[in-house]
């Protein structure tokens, strides 16, 4: 049984008995670190409930990790954000300002300062991560053509300061690992790359020491549940959603 909370624990088990040390990203960027990183990353599209239990989880195991919230309705929640601030997690803005706006680059700019306040009113905010809208037609990436986040006090973005020949980044979009044809945007530029299959493949490969040392896994909490109505409702949502993005990677390409 796959993207369930007690499989997420079995990787994080995998993880330390590896030796891999966890690091929020701002603390990646901050103070480069020898040997084994791991860098944790959510992405809270949605379901922010499901974002804390995982953040519960890590802190009982002693484990910082870094989450992105967006600021629409339904996802923002202010006391879910305070509850896993403190539990000494990083907290920042998952970006969609480009979107937003329409595809207005001044606009998305102002909405992208105001909205990184609110986050920092919880959380002092060094680090953002773009949401991939795939549904969009704007990439929220191509308001830094334009802009610079370094303006606004960040000192980094997963898709523009990582080394990716050095760092291997692995996400659970499309409710698979590196599922390139279920990712419209959610992909990076490297020589590394790992294919697998399902998560309990993924434990196998940390356990027998296969993966780089450092890393960088990214997943979305809403898929992430104890088994039930809600892991039925998500596993069959994502499969029509995997349908739809296949077709837009097609015609994108």
């Amino acid at each position: 049984m796959d993207f369930t909370l007690k499989t997420y624990r079995s990787l994080l088990s995998a993880l330390e008995q590896s030796g891999y040390a966890f690091r929020t990203f701002e603390e990646f960027l901050s103070v480069p670190a020898g040997g084994k990183v791991v860098v944790l990353r959510h992405d809270i599209d949605k379901r922010p409930e499901n974002a804390l239990r995982m953040a519960q989880m890590e802190h009982a195991s002693g484990i910082k990790a870094s989450y992105y919230i967006r600021v629409v309705k339904g996802t923002w929640n202010e006391e879910i954000i305070e509850r896993i601030v403190a539990l000494g997690h990083e907290m920042s803005y998952h970006y969609e300002d480009l979107t937003i706006a329409k595809g207005n680059y001044e606009k998305a700019f102002e909405y992208f300062k105001k909205h990184l306040a609110e986050i920092r009113r919880f959380y002092p905010a060094k680090t953002v991560c773009m949401h991939g809208s795939p549904l969009s037609r704007w990439d929220n990436r191509k308001l830094w053509e334009k802009y610079n986040y370094r303006e606004a006090g960040i000192i980094g973005e997963p898709y523009f300061d990582v080394d990716y020949t050095k760092v291997l980044y692995i996400t659970d979009t499309g409710r698979a690992w590196n599922k390139t044809g279920a990712s419209v945007r959610d992909k990076v530029e490297g020589g590394l790359e790992l294919k697998v299959k399902n998560t309990r493949r993924l434990i196998t490969l940390i356990g027998n020491d296969k993966l780089p040392e450092k890393l960088i896994i990214n997943t979305h909490p809403q898929r992430w549940f104890d088994f039930g109505w809600g892991w039925m409702n998500e596993f069959i949502c994502q499969h029509i959603k995997n349908a739809v993005k296949k077709a837009l990677v097609a015609f994108m390409h």
